[in-house]
């Protein structure tokens, strides 16, 4: 036997109704802005990394070295998009347990 996915029509009317900011559950995903925000700065960060990894083989390097070079920019894309998803998820998590506190202290205003 398969399940059947469902669907929007098989929704009733009444779960398709707009949920207000105060209705909707308090979720741990973060918006879709904030998710996009922490990959271009994940992004950024590895670029940056890059070009010093680049720099600093080449400061160094004389002759041939292209291999260097390579592995310079490498690791240091790594390092530093490790570094900075580290960091972006971090502040995911203190934005969410932020809006948890403000719910709260809201509810505990309003009762």
């Amino acid at each position: 036997m398969t399940a059947r996915a469902a669907t929007a029509s098989d929704a009733t009317p009444s779960t398709l109704a707009a949920v207000t900011e105060q209705e909707r559950p308090l979720s741990a995903l973060p918006s879709p802005a904030a998710r996009a925000a922490a990959f271009l700065a994940i992004l950024l960060g590895g670029l940056s990394g890059g070009l010093i990894g680049y720099t600093l083989v080449d400061l160094q390097c004389e002759g041939e070295c292209a291999t260097p070079k390579g592995v310079g920019t490498l690791t240091g894309a790594l390092l530093a998009g490790g570094g900075m998803a580290v960091v972006a998820v971090l502040v995911l998590r203190a934005v969410g347990e932020w809006r948890q506190i403000e719910q709260r202290e809201r509810e505990r205003r309003n009762s």
